[in-house]
């Protein structure tokens, strides 16, 4: 370039600048000299070795013109440096700058004309830019005389003014970056607080604000701050979300709603929510549990917390089992309570944002997120309970109870049932994985437990004296604490704390409604057991069944035993002690046939009595808690009963002399009954050589060897009228239990399957409605044995009936019978000052005994050889004379079988036609009888053919008993 420079300055010619400064005219082009012309001329003149030598140049050379190239060819040299290849080098180099020269010169004087010419209108251009230069001189300085005047002070205030608005939204846009870059201690502050729609709130208007200024580099670090404290925000509002699983705070809830609600995320939240009830019944279930097995096991042993729920639950130990489960119901009632009262939220909810938005997308948005929620709640119902049996049921299963106590086992009735109560009115559930499970339970207790109680009571019945336990005239089976729940169930007017099981039925509120702010219904339930067990052994002094077994055998062992001890075990009320005697002026003022303590008209019973009413009460609360299994122990219900009315039976009423009296003392219905007994309770063979050699164990497991009377009873003493006192006392006591059954049934009825109801009207009807049918038998072996009706025969034997003359004098033998009754109204009198003997028992005394004297006075007169018409008046006058002495010592009308001795003395008048007639009418005759008014009454008035005709007649008649 420096030689095309030199080049040119030989020529004389000028740069554009300096030509166009020139302002002279066009000069004359130099021409190059003649030694330069020579040497460009030397040059080689082949173009194509020309243009060779030019492309074989590096490249760098027309890089640009900073580039050394002396640098360059030094940087090029070896290391070694040879002179002959330096100088080829240099030749070579200087061929290469000949060639550039020779070329750029000719590529000058071929542009040369060109040059001349535009150097000509460069310097035209000139003039005309100096022209201009004046102009714009002279229109600069009038522009100065006008800035001076004018437009600097007017443009300048309008450029400060641009200014300060540029600065003044400068300075806004860097508060508000200065305000976001505090937001996070803000949001802080707003998560302790638990303002999480606030926290929501102010991050997303925080991203707003930074999309606005994104431009500033400060604000991209700050936007991924806030995406990351809006996740932070999310994990903390789902802790939160969590915390109202078991402990509702509608306040507390709201914020998280709404919080969600910001987010667009409801319902995420609504499914968050279901997975948090289902791990917290999981959680809560598992650490009640193991916080009682470790406790029980006493040691800090870490294994427990590695076993599953269902093997941890068989750890549980007998002693702690009914509080962990009350824990356990307490801690799934705030599960549940929890989701009842998020249900409640959601619905208020939903009325008070039922009113229309005007964006329609956002309103159909709404719509769709409530219905799912609604959606997801109510089938939460089903799934959250299901859940809840499960675990109470591994709960339940985990242990076997059949060896609890029955107080124990009928709280965790209570307790399951009150649960189940819960599940109903939670979902509508008949909760039947907890009744299965449950009942599987109860069935293995209850069949235990029976059998036992059965076992207890033979032994109660095998050391029963028979003796009167007093109790109050008002004395009332709704008075024993096992009979409370039913005085629950009738009461409406009861605290809703006491209502047990009855509340829905009687439309007070539900459980939800009542506990919805504080309370839990396990609670009150448990303390109100307790309180009811604290009246029992404030009213019996006993505080187990085994204590209260024992004072029963040492009561029943020992006549002597206190009569305080006696009122405590019974008058659970008051403490009244019952009336022991009355004056005689009050008894003379009675009926005589109405054998009474007292007016009060205590009910009989014994303490076994007793004892089986208590049992019946405590059966009845398993079915009123249990209703699965009402049938089975409904079954053993009637089983107590049946085995009572089979022992006082076995007892005082079973004779031989029952078929030979011709009473008909026993009732087809209460033989089948009996039958029905001995054939399906008790076991016969278990004292014998082959016993259980033809029964299964099954079934020989259900029955109970018949009882023993036990040896201070004796029925074997005239003067006690053969144990009269103890027979009323078993007799009315199972007449006064029946009387109980029956006021029971209504009762019973109603916790009894629809499908197993005829079984308990068939036990009614069958069974219990015999009892007082017992009454003939039991008191017909006193009647029996009181009077001498032997020593009657043989003094009517005496007699003779052929006499020729009316007798105005009555024999004998009618003074003696009467003597017997007035001895035997005597005796019962004495038996009544220990033993209340009641009217239908009088009654039945006097009517067997005047039944069985007046059959004996028919027997006395079938006996007579000879007998004339005298004689049968003589028969109607001691008949007479027995009836009006007889008629003042008892109050019994009509006289029992009166008519039945005035017809067999009548008869001694009928004729031979009229007899054949009575003989066919009046089957209640034996055929002796018979066979006597036809020997002795016709038998002088008619041949051998007419009496053989009668006689044949009275043994067909008696063929057909034969």
């Amino acid at each position: 370039m420096q030689k095309i420079k030199s080049l040119m300055a030989r020529q004389g010619l000028k740069s554009p600048q300096e030509s166009i400064t020139d302002l002279s005219p066009v000069e004359n082009l130099s021409i190059p000299s003649k030694e330069e012309l020579r040497e460009l001329r030397e040059q080689p003149i082949d173009p194509l070795a020309e243009q060779e030598i030019i492309e074989s140049i590096e490249e760098v050379y027309f890089s640009n013109d900073s580039f050394d190239m002396v640098q360059h060819e030094l940087e090029k040299l070896p290391a070694e440096l040879n002179l002959l290849e330096l100088e080829e080098y240099k030749d070579r180099l200087k061929k290469q700058q000949a060639a550039v020269s020779k070329k750029v010169a000719d590529l000058i004087l071929e542009k040369q004309p060109s040059y001349v010419k535009e150097l000509e209108r460069v310097t035209a251009l000139q003039t005309n830019l100096q022209l201009a230069a004046v102009i714009c001189t002279n229109a600069r300085r009038q522009l100065s005389v006008s800035k001076e005047g004018f437009t600097e002070a007017s443009l300048g205030l309008l450029a400060n003014q641009r200014r300060r608005q540029l600065l003044t939204g400068l300075l806004k846009s860097l508060r508000t970056i200065k305000t976001l870059q505090r937001t996070d201690v803000r949001l802080s502050e707003m998560l302790e607080e638990e303002d999480y729609p606030g926290a929501i709130q102010l991050c997303l208007e925080c991203q707003k604000a930074a999309s606005t200024f994104k431009h500033y580099s400060c604000i991209s670090e700050l936007n991924s701050k806030l995406q990351d404290t809006l996740e932070q925000i999310e994990e903390q509002l789902d802790v939160a979300l969590s915390k109202t699983c078991k402990h509702f705070d509608v306040a507390h809830y709201t914020k998280v709603q709404l919080a969600y609600t910001l987010l667009g995320k409801t319902q995420t939240a609504m499914d968050q929510l279901h997975m948090h009830f289902t791990q917290a019944i999981h959680n809560t279930v598992f650490q009640v549990v193991l916080g009682y097995v470790e406790l029980c096991a006493g040691n800090a042993d870490t294994k427990f917390q590695k076993m599953q729920y269902k093997d941890l639950c068989t750890h549980i130990t007998l002693d702690s089992y009914i509080p962990c489960l009350t824990d356990l119901c307490k801690a799934l009632w705030e599960v549940m309570l929890s989701y009842h009262r998020t249900i409640q939220w959601h619905e208020e909810h939903d009325q008070q944002a039922s009113t229309p938005t005007p964006d329609a997308s956002q309103s159909d948005d709404l719509v769709v997120d409530r219905s799912y929620v609604k959606k997801k709640l109510e089938h939460g119902l089903t799934r959250i309970w299901q859940d809840v049996q499960l675990k109470v049921k591994a709960y339940i299963l985990g242990t076997d109870m059949s060896n609890f106590k029955y107080d124990d086992f009928i709280v965790v009735l209570d307790v399951i049932s009150r649960l189940m109560q819960v599940g109903e009115e939670f979902c509508g559930s008949k909760s039947e994985v907890l009744q299965e499970s449950i009942k599987r339970q109860s069935v293995n207790y209850f069949k235990n437990y029976h059998r036992a109680r059965l076992e207890e009571l033979r032994m109660f019945l095998e050391n029963e004296t028979w003796e009167l336990c007093p109790v109050k005239s008002n004395f009332n089976i709704s008075q024993l604490h096992e009979f409370k729940f039913m005085d629950q169930c009738r009461s409406p007017s009861m605290s809703p704390s006491r209502q047990g099981a009855s509340i829905l039925i009687q439309g007070e509120l539900s459980l939800f409604q009542q506990y919805l702010q504080d309370g839990n219904p396990f609670e009150m339930h448990i303390e109100h057991n307790e309180e009811e067990t604290e009246d029992v052994l404030a009213s019996n002094g006993y505080e187990s069944d085994e204590l209260e077994k024992s004072a029963y055998q040492e009561y029943d062992s020992d006549s002597d035993v206190p009569e305080e001890l006696k009122q405590d075990y019974v008058d659970e009320q008051t403490g009244d002690v019952p009336l022991k005697s009355v004056s005689r002026e009050t008894i003379r003022s009675k009926k005589r046939s109405d054998y009474n303590l007292s007016k009060t008209n205590a009910p009989i019973l014994t303490n076994t009595t007793l004892n089986v009413i208590r049992l019946v009460g405590k059966y009845m609360q398993m079915m009123n808690i249990l209703k699965p299994i009402a049938f089975d122990v409904i079954h053993c219900v009637s089983q107590l009963f049946d085995y009572y009315l089979f022992t006082v039976y076995t007892f005082f009423g079973r004779n031989d002399m029952y078929e030979s009296s011709g009473l008909g003392l026993i009732s087809s219905r209460l033989r089948t009954t009996l039958n029905r007994i001995q054939e399906s309770l008790i076991d016969t063979e278990s004292g014998g050589e082959n016993a259980g050699l033809h029964i299964p164990t099954e079934e020989k497991k259900e029955k109970v060897p018949s009882p023993h009377l036990s040896q201070m009873v004796v029925l074997t003493n005239g003067g006690t009228l053969y144990g009269l006192a103890q027979r009323v006392v078993a007799t009315e006591s199972l007449v006064f239990l029946a009387e109980q059954f029956e006021s029971l049934q209504s009762q019973l009825d109603t916790m009894m399957p629809a499908a197993k109801k005829p079984f308990l009207q068939q036990f009614y009807s069958q069974t219990v409605s015999t009892a007082s049918e017992l009454r003939k038998p039991i008191y017909w072996i006193v009647a029996a044995k009181a009077i001498d009706y032997e020593q009657m025969l043989l003094l009517m034997s005496g007699v003779k009936w052929d006499i020729r003359e009316i007798m105005s004098q009555h024999n004998i033998y009618v003074d003696v019978l009467l003597q017997e009754f007035e001895m035997f109204n005597k005796r019962l009198g004495d038996i009544s000052r220990h033993v209340r003997i009641p009217l239908p028992v009088s009654n039945v005394l006097w009517e067997h005994c005047i039944r069985l004297a007046n059959r004996t006075l028919v027997e006395g007169y079938a006996n007579v050889k000879k007998c004339s018409n005298e004689g049968r008046a003589l028969m109607q006058l001691d008949f007479q004379q027995f009836l009006m002495k007889l008629e003042k010592l008892t109050d019994l009308r009509p006289i029992p079988d009166k008519e039945f001795v005035e017809t067999y003395i009548k008869a001694y008048y009928l004729t031979e036609n009229d007899m054949e007639q009575f003989i066919k009418n009046h089957r209640e005759y034996s055929m002796k009888q018979l066979a006597n008014l036809v020997n002795v009454c016709l038998g002088s008035h008619i041949n051998k053919k007419a009496r053989q005709k009668l006689l044949a007649a009275i043994d067909d008649i008696d063929r057909p008993k034969r």
